[in-house]
C-alpha cells in the first residue's frame, strides 16, 4: 500500500502525550489510528445530523419546537 509523508506542527505538550502512548506502538500509527477514528466519529455525527434534519422537514417540525420541548421537560423535571 503507498503511503504519503506529511509534517505536522505539534504543541510540545501534545507530542509528549503522543510518544508516551506511542511506546508500544509508532508514532504515525498512533496518529493514523486517532485519525481514523476522528473520521468515523465525524462521519457518525453527521449521519446522526442529516437524519434528524429530515425528520424535522418530514414532520413540520422547527427549531423554536424543539427549544420549546426541551424547556418543558426540562421545567418538569424539576417540578414534579
Amino acid at each position: 500500500m503507498k503511503m504519503n509523508t506529511i509534517n505536522i506542527s505539534l504543541k510540545p505538550e501534545l507530542l509528549n502525550q503522543i510518544d508516551q502512548i506511542a511506546q508500544e506502538e509508532s508514532r504515525s500509527e498512533l496518529i493514523r489510528e486517532a485519525a481514523k477514528i476522528y473520521i468515523e466519529k465525524k462521519n457518525r455525527w453527521k449521519s446522526v445530523f442529516e437524519f434528524g434534519d429530515k425528520f424535522a422537514e418530514t414532520n413540520n417540525i422547527k427549531e423554536e419546537d424543539i427549544i420549546k420541548e426541551i424547556k418543558k421537560h426540562r421545567k418538569s423535571r424539576f417540578f414534579d
